[in-house]
């Protein structure tokens, strides 16, 4: 009991400091799950029993037999068919050239180059080998994340790696089971029509359970046959049914069933997917937290030091320094990328949670089945997981520096509010030369955003999903727009930390516009105008206008001019060398103005 409860103590505590710390999640729980497995064993205790010992050996253990093996299958099941429904078949048309020859020439580069190289290097078959690099062609966004987030960086970089990262997931996954599941059918005895036929088996059976089954219950939730309160776990028992009776009728495709169950409902019409994979995500954290110290602590030192040698060294180098800059290249070649950022992203390749999982699970089935050489497949995929995001973990940030990514000034400007004042304002923005983007739960209005050529995006700025968007980290100047005062107030307390480090500035409310009492600092616009009055001017007269202004009383002159105007509102003022100022921070400033524009919305004066 005390082991059991040890896990996930230190499991959320791991997944706590990953958070406040900003780094990936599965560094801290695979360094617990060493330390509380063989390193204990071999320096902490007298006895040479570790602290957390995952498998019965007859004195104790938390999992008897085959327990742990069937655990992990199940765990492993359920993180899968998480990543399956994240993967959009939009998203991948929308992803653009460079990130799709990532995920597909990049992925086969490093999956022969890996292959051949841990042949070479380490003796191992031919197909343990690809098995080894089918595994570490994984990066995954719950890695990929925590490095990237504080680190200032052009959109068109942050993004290939956010969504390389988000797709080669579930495909890494997908890719690597097939493997495992022809080394399975194949044998001792090669691969023989009949090897074929059972790895024929294998894909008939997993991709048609996972179809029918994704159909099934996507038709009885939106026909509201479940109740709400037991939708998310009938929902995770469809998902263990699955992989259960897909195993049944073929070995080994359980794993491919609940993937391809994952990539149907995500990209069905389910009405609820949102609130499921909230769910998913998380039931997946405290399943990652408790899978990876029971399958840390389930190395033995003997296993360790099957890697203390130079070969171990020679293959991650080779891996990090020649393979992932290969695919990188090759895989970026014509596009607009330059040379520095393709050398970032080269550096930026850390392996991840799903890599270290499936490892220990098919290494573990190897094992068992007497496969020569399977000793090596979770601790290698362990040393490359481990090894890369120390390395990117600590480095990535001087790198970026080094190759001369790091964005000096975040310029970007973030709009809570996609209303059509603000879509009209950002339109203006945009075409000046900003990167504009605008966030709205109003899944209409972001629609409408991007039929106009916005860059829009429906969040809610309650969750956290806004701060993790490492797209976003080229912004600098938070706006918000809404015709809610208190999400408006919410959105400077909250997200100027974040988005707002050169400004954070709101609408006017109906009181401070009415009494005059407003926070100079904190407005957007004049005093004068709030979200109603701006609306009403926008509805009635959708067009931006400019006056040249040379001087301080030319500018006050003409702003007096506008607010004498109905159904006029001033909006910013644009200085020479093309800078943009708000209107209460540009008057809080000693500005020499020559060839200025004050912009503003409504009647022509």
């Amino acid at each position: 009991m005390l082991e059991l409860a040890g896990i996930i103590i230190f499991g959320i505590l791991a997944q706590w400091v990953a958070w406040r710390f900003k780094i990936p999640a599965i560094l801290p729980l695979i360094l617990i799950g060493l330390l509380v497995g063989p390193i204990a064993a071999e320096f902490l205790t007298e006895d040479g029993s570790k602290y957390i010992e995952p498998v019965w050996n007859g004195k104790k253990g938390l999992f008897p037999g085959e327990g742990l093996y069937y655990f992990v299958s199940l765990a492993i099941s359920i993180i899968l068919f998480e990543g399956g429904l994240t993967l959009k078949r939009n998203e991948i048309k929308n992803v653009g050239p460079v990130i799709t020859k990532l995920i597909t020439l990049g992925s086969a580069v490093t999956f022969f180059g890996a292959g051949v190289l841990a042949h070479y290097i380490f003796g191992l078959r031919w197909d343990l080998s690809f098995l080894f690099s089918g595994l570490i062609i994984v990066t995954g966004p719950t890695v990929i994340t925590p490095i990237l987030r504080n680190i200032p960086l052009k959109k068109d970089v942050s993004a290939v790696l956010k969504w390389e990262g988000i797709l080669i997931d579930p495909i890494g996954a997908l890719v690597a089971v097939l493997v495992f599941e022809f080394i399975s059918v194949g044998g001792d005895s090669g691969f023989t029509k009949t090897a074929l036929i059972e790895f024929g088996k294998i894909l008939l059976f997993g991709t048609s359970f996972g179809f029918t089954f994704a159909h099934a219950l996507a038709f009885v939730i939106n026909k509201k046959w479940i109740p709400h309160y037991l939708m998310n776990v009938v929902s995770l028992s469809t998902v263990l049914l699955v992989f259960v009776e897909s195993e049944i009728f073929a070995h080994e495709s359980g794993l491919l069933a609940v993937v391809v169950m994952g990539m149907v409902l995500g990209n069905g019409k389910l009405k609820n997917l949102k609130e499921l994979l909230y769910f998913k995500e998380s039931l997946s954290v405290l399943l990652i937290s408790i899978l990876f110290i029971l399958l840390a602590a389930n190395i033995n030192m003997s296993d360790l030091m099957l890697l203390y040698t130079w070969d171990t060294a020679i293959l991650f180098a080779l891996v990090v320094f020649v393979i992932r800059p290969l695919a990188v290249f090759i895989s970026t070649y014509g596009s607009n990328l330059k040379l520095n950022e393709r050398l970032f992203i080269s550096w930026v390749g850390p392996r991840g949670i799903v890599a270290a999982g499936i490892a220990s699970l098919f290494g573990s089935k190897l094992l068992k089945e007497g496969v020569e050489g399977a000793e090596y497949i979770t601790p290698l995929v362990f040393m490359v997981v481990l090894g890369t995001v120390l390395l990117n973990a600590t480095t990535a940030r001087l790198f970026a520096r080094v190759v001369g990514v790091f964005l000096k000034n975040s310029d970007g400007i973030l709009i809570v509010g996609a209303s059509k004042a603000s879509r009209l304002i950002a339109d203006y923005l945009q075409k000046f030369g900003k990167r504009v983007v605008l966030i709205d739960s109003n899944k209409t209005f972001i629609e409408q955003a991007n039929k106009q050529g916005l860059e829009a995006f429906e969040f809610n700025i309650y969750d956290d999903d806004l701060t993790d968007n490492i797209e976003l980290n080229d912004i600098g100047y938070l706006i918000a727009m809404t015709g809610s005062d208190a999400v408006n107030q919410y959105a400077l307390n909250n997200l100027s930390k974040e988005f707002g480090e050169h400004g954070a500035f709101r609408l006017a409310t109906a009181d401070e516009v009415k009494n005059k009492n407003f926070d100079e600092k904190n407005v957007f616009f004049s005093p004068e105008d709030d979200y109603i009055n701006l609306s009403e001017t926008v509805r009635d007269h959708p067009t931006i206008y400019e006056i040249s202004v040379n001087s301080k009383e030319e500018y006050y002159s003409n702003l007096e001019k506008i607010h004498g105007q109905l159904e006029t509102v001033p909006l910013f003022v644009i200085t020479k060398d093309k800078n943009i100022y708000l209107l209460s921070e540009f008057e809080s400033k000693e500005l020499t103005l020559e060839n200025a524009k004050l912009i503003y919305v409504g009647n022509k004066i």
